[in-house]
């Protein structure tokens, strides 16, 4: 049984996940120094790109055979 492939291409997927990291780790630093609440959009982004990286991986993770259930 092969598994199936993700919508990323690797070099998709590391951009990902350096986007990821570089997002999630500017939040708590915004924080610190801003008087505004504007650290929300960087957990925000990271959230967003966290959620493309865990359907990539199911994608990944599913048989080739297998349908998309319906």
């Amino acid at each position: 049984m092969q598994q199936g492939s993700g919508f990323l291409t690797p070099r998709q997927r590391r951009l990902a996940w350096l986007g990821f990291l570089l997002a999630a780790l500017q939040a708590p630093v915004s924080a610190k120094f801003s008087s505004d609440d504007s650290w929300l959009f960087s957990l925000c982004v990271a959230l967003m790109v966290a959620t493309v990286i865990i359907a990539d991986d199911a994608s990944r993770r599913r048989p080739a055979d297998a349908t998309p259930a319906e």
